[in-house]
């Protein structure tokens, strides 16, 4: 049996538990033991997977998605163009609407791309448009001597490359040349509208649908037929081109406005004319 005296037995603080029933609000401070605390803290970290094995990557990857910031990358490597690929499938098609059928007054490159251009589209319709043109010349070729006694079919394969050289140069180093001219001009009039060479190149690939149902009816052996559905084309395509490009010349001087204008809706007309020439020469011989 303990002593009552024994010094080791646990007393009760009676003085401060009268004080706390005197002053209900007072403020109490809890002391913890400083030293287990970052110790057991310690530890636990230290058996703390994430701690051991977090990917330095990934921490980036988190720290750009809480920022809402983009790395950058140098524009010729992979991961640069591949942003231009990652586009919605509905965005594609009310691009390609938008350039088959263009509102007076509408910028394309405002209404459509909103500053989010792509290549996913313009490279399947230059890729597209080179196969239709090439396909539509041979069977244009065969059905127009269809039924002659000395003719014998040969496939002609160098339309490919043909129309692949015309189309794809068309579709880079024409917007490569305005986007320099027009960048030139904007150090020169600060107030020039400005657009990026993606944006120019996508307005430029989406411009080239409207020829790919044209060189389909050219597979029909009536001259009138063809030339008709170029016009049409023409003004088509060229009310695209027109109407974004026009708010970024508008303010400039009236020569290089003339000058601007002029090469685009002639560089447009010079593929036109030129690939039902030159793919279809065999046709009216």
């Amino acid at each position: 049996m303990a002593s009552t005296n024994d010094p080791f037995q646990f007393h009760e603080f009676e003085e401060a538990g009268n004080l706390l029933e005197a002053n209900r609000d007072a403020t109490t401070i809890s002391i913890e033991d400083d030293e287990i605390k970052p110790e057991k803290q310690r530890q636990a970290a230290a058996f703390s997977p994430a701690g051991e094995d977090e990917d330095p990557l990934a921490s980036d990857d988190k720290t750009e998605l809480l920022s809402g910031q983009k790395k950058s990358v140098p524009f010729w490597t992979f991961e640069y163009y591949q942003r231009f690929f990652d586009v919605e499938t509905h965005h594609v098609k009310e691009r390609i609407i938008g350039s088959v059928l263009p509102w007076p007054g509408k910028n394309f490159i405002h209404t459509h791309l909103r500053r989010n251009p792509d290549l996913y589209g313009p490279f399947w319709i230059c890729t597209t448009l080179v196969f239709a043109i090439a396909i539509s010349g041979n069977l244009a070729n065969f059905l127009t001597h269809l039924g002659k006694p000395n003719y014998k079919y040969t496939p002609e394969f160098q339309k490919v490359t043909i129309a692949a050289t015309a189309i794809f140069s068309y579709a880079w180093f024409v917007p490569l040349a305005l986007w320099g001219f027009l960048l030139w001009r904007n150090n020169k009039i600060m107030n020039l509208v400005s657009y990026s060479f993606m944006e120019i190149a996508c307005v430029y690939g989406y411009s080239l649908f409207i020829y790919i149902p044209t060189v389909v009816l050219w597979i029909l052996p009536y001259e009138w037929l063809r030339w008709c559905t170029i016009v049409v084309a023409l003004f088509l395509s060229g009310s695209v081109l027109g109407t974004t490009f026009w708010p970024a010349v508008r303010d400039d001087h009236p020569k290089v406005i003339i000058a601007i204008m002029s090469s685009i809706v002639v560089l447009n007309a010079l593929l036109a004319v030129g690939c039902k020439v030159i793919m279809f020469y065999d046709v009216d011989t």
